[in-house]
């Protein structure tokens, strides 16, 4: 996201800007419309339509999912609450294991849907326990569960 902020600010007139990542979640959308990204796409996108989106983008059209940027823009209308440093200290892998933890998976399982090795999983784990100030998997749980039902990612 940061390149896509640099090179957008140091050339006249900005060029647009595609982002192809391995997140789907709110804050990594955010993130990229935050940057001035004119498209966001998986990175399990086929090469046809990738072809099509860097066609669509240079054509001066965008890429971004209607739904996802009006609960981005609400978001900026409505001001975020102070942001949790814990939260905020986690990376974006990390998060996304917080969230499975949520759902009850287990290490192994969390490693299969993210195709990691289970003792990489543990690795992560450990790193946002800590980062969070827990010492148990269940705390961590309520926490992310908690931050569900209020609204947060």
């Amino acid at each position: 996201m940061s390149v896509c902020r640099d090179v957008r600010s140091a050339v006249s007139p900005p060029p647009a800007c595609l982002m192809l990542t391995s997140y789907s979640d709110d804050e990594a959308l955010f993130g990229a419309i935050m940057a001035g990204a004119s498209g966001y796409l998986l990175k399990q996108i086929t090469g046809v339509d990738l072809v099509g989106a860097v066609r669509t983008i240079a054509a001066g059209g965008s890429l971004l999912d209607a739904k996802a940027t009006a609960v981005v823009l609400e978001r900026l209308r409505k001001g975020d609450e102070p942001a949790d440093p814990r939260f905020e200290s986690l990376s974006p892998q990390e998060r996304r294991i917080l969230a499975y933890i949520a759902d009850g998976l287990t290490n192994r399982q969390i490693g299969a849907e993210m195709f990691l090795a289970e003792k990489t999983v543990k690795n992560y784990v450990s790193s946002l326990l800590h980062k969070l100030g827990f010492s148990r998997r269940t705390e961590a749980a309520v926490y992310a569960a908690d931050r569900r039902r209020a609204g947060h990612r």
